[in-house]
């Protein structure tokens, strides 16, 4: 797929943007906020903003979804993986997505991914969002693991989002990253924005999208740390971008700039990352609910490598 590009004419000139690239595209609303929402889209060579008012004349360019963010090293899971549910009811279902997995499908993805494989383990998902990501609420990175959250029913949907966009979801990873991060505690606030330089990459940039990583070192190794993240942005890679940003990239992640001898030693063929606790409100109970997802296998044995081999 390439850049798609739209000069905007007379009858959508004034409109919002969103607006403006569903007209265009023959899309729904949705699904135009949500490539604005992944950098997607530029308006005369800058990154555009939902609320943006086009003009008359204005250049409209719509980026290719990169690969599913498919970077070059990552291995994808069996089609018939199975993706442990750790909690369903009739509004959501929260899952541990296994690495090698995508959140949905995407163009140059040729893996399973979480939506297929839920409607084929027999659960309903909303029809809310795009064609290829109803019921998507979040995303986890295809090499990461980890809790996730998706809708089964429409106003279990639009509540998610909006939770997811006023930031009042609590987001806990684990990741295990190269040194020890000085100082031990903090908070990086770096804007995040596509990597000029690589499409599956994104970068540190000025004029990127407001991004926000805390962090708590948990443990130290002889050669890496064990980091308690929250999250108050949601950008893709945010974690693995920030603590590269740092001169800490998570170990394993061979995309950001982690060591490969320390990897093979530990045998990662992905990034050490996990989404460990999410929370949020229920959409019908309107009760606080959180869930929590244990570390995958090779996660695990790599941590134990660390802990008691390689100390």
């Amino acid at each position: 797929m390439s850049t798609a590009s739209f000069e905007v004419i007379r009858e959508i000139s004034g409109e919002r943007l969103d607006v403006a690239i569903a007209t265009l595209m023959e899309i729904s609303r949705t699904a135009a906020a949500d490539l604005i929402d992944d950098n997607l889209v530029k308006v005369n060579g800058k990154p555009g903003s939902r609320s943006y008012r086009v003009q008359l004349a204005d250049l409209i360019e719509i980026l290719p979804q990169p690969a599913s963010l498919a970077e070059p090293e990552l291995i994808a899971a069996d089609f018939a993986v199975e993706i442990p549910v750790l909690y369903s009811d009739d509004d959501l279902v929260v899952v541990n997505k296994p690495a090698g997995v995508a959140a949905h499908s995407s163009v140059g993805w040729h893996g399973p991914n979480v939506l297929e494989r839920l409607l084929q383990q027999g659960h309903r998902i909303s029809t809310s969002g795009a064609a290829e990501r109803q019921g998507i609420v979040q995303r986890l990175d295809v090499g990461t693991s980890g809790v996730m959250v998706v809708a089964k029913s429409e106003s279990a949907y639009s509540s998610l989002k909006r939770q997811f966009k006023e930031r009042s979801v609590s987001k806990i990873y684990l990741t295990i990253v190269q040194g020890y991060p000085d100082p031990a505690s903090g908070t990086i606030d770096a804007p995040i924005g596509r990597h000029p330089g690589a499409d599956y990459r994104f970068a540190v940039v000025a004029g990127g999208r407001p991004s926000i990583t805390h962090y708590d070192t948990l443990e130290m190794y002889r050669y890496a740390s064990l980091l308690r993240v929250e999250l108050e942005t949601g950008r893709t890679h945010q974690i693995r971008v920030h603590m590269a940003a740092v001169r800490h990239p998570c170990v394993g992640d061979l995309t950001y700039g982690a060591d490969p001898t320390l990897a093979a030693k530990l045998g990662l063929r992905r990034q050490w990352l996990h989404a460990a606790e999410l929370e949020f409100t229920h959409p019908t109970t309107n009760e606080r609910v959180q869930f929590s997802a244990e570390l995958a296998p090779d996660l695990a044995a790599a941590q134990d490598l660390l802990a008691n081999t390689l100390n």
